[in-house]
């Protein structure tokens, strides 16, 4: 009876090593797309009212928890019994999230009367305590949500991929402990990004001059760090993407790859990102070009 018990407990640790283990690696290789999800998700609440904050953080969290809960069985399902179907759904979610970049850059450049006014009405609902503003932010969480479900099917694909081979129990386990991990952390920096400016407020109002100081250069800084973000999450946008149909070509992607190690870390990798940024924008147009012409189409009918 020992025996079996310390057998067992030793299964367990060699389980949770192992789980441990590919727990790290998973979370090594997804951390571009951490990056990419937190630029993201940072401008998505952008421009919302002070108070709101936290909650509209909070309600997109619970999205992504959401997100997570279908992913995760999904994936296991798929990479049982249909593991030929990841490719192509990767590659589904690589070219919406090229169409959702070349439409934020198409609605922002070409139609600039209506990208004026709304951001002009969401100032306003911002600014107006009588208007209902959890029903103006509906939309932008369920866009972020939407967003962070591409993202997600990503981060769970590529841990998928990390675990491929490991008894069942240890590919549930990592792939629930990244969908968790990532989840915290995303949204525990986003929280703290959109509360620099109340943090630099608090510390402008103190009364040694150190901290005065350091309250104001925060409050200066914060507006640059959420443009700059904004920035960085539409081009997050064409470099996952594009990344995503790079390497859902294999001949395609091993050529990159290859070119990258010849060509060394620094120009390999900022080349590899070029050519994904450059694929990520050319899919995205000819998907939004499609989507317009559908449009009009059914306008016309």
């Amino acid at each position: 009876m020992a025996t079996s018990l310390l057998l067992l407990l030793d299964d367990i640790a060699t389980v949770l090593d192992d789980v441990s283990i590919l727990t790290k690696l998973a979370a090594k290789k997804t951390a571009g797309v951490l990056g990419d999800d937190l630029a993201l998700n940072a401008q998505q609440v952008s421009g919302v009212k002070a108070e709101r904050e936290l909650p509209v953080v909070w309600a997109v969290c619970k999205g992504s928890l959401i997100n997570k809960a279908i992913l995760v069985p999904a994936a296991l399902a798929i990479g049982t019994w249909l593991p030929w179907l990841v490719t192509p759904l990767l590659m589904i979610g690589g070219a919406f999230l090229c169409f959702e970049g070349c439409e934020k850059l198409a609605h922002k450049f070409l139609h600039k009367e209506e990208h004026a006014a709304e951001v002009s009405k969401h100032e306003r609902a911002v600014a107006d305590p009588a208007i209902d503003v959890v029903a103006v932010e509906k939309d932008k969480i369920k866009g972020a949500v939407r967003t962070d479900f591409i993202l997600s099917a990503e981060i769970i694909a590529i841990t998928l991929g990390t675990v491929q081979g490991q008894p069942f129990v240890t590919q549930l386990s990592v792939l629930i402990g990244i969908a968790l991990l990532m989840t915290v952390g995303v949204y525990g920096l986003v929280a703290g990004i959109v509360k620099l400016d109340d943090a630099g407020l608090h510390l402008s109002q103190r009364g040694d001059a150190g901290s005065r100081a350091l309250g104001r250069a925060i409050l200066a800084a914060a507006p640059w760090l959420m443009k700059g973000l904004s920035v960085a999450g539409t081009a997050a946008m064409f470099l996952v993407g594009g990344g995503i149909l790079v390497h859902g070509v294999p001949a395609l992607g091993h050529a990159v790859e290859a070119w990258a190690v010849d060509a060394g870390s620094l120009v390999g990798g900022l080349g590899s990102m070029g050519l994904n940024a450059g694929v990520g924008i050319v899919a995205g147009a000819i998907v939004l070009g499609v989507v317009e012409l559908v449009k009009k189409a059914f306008k016309k009918r």
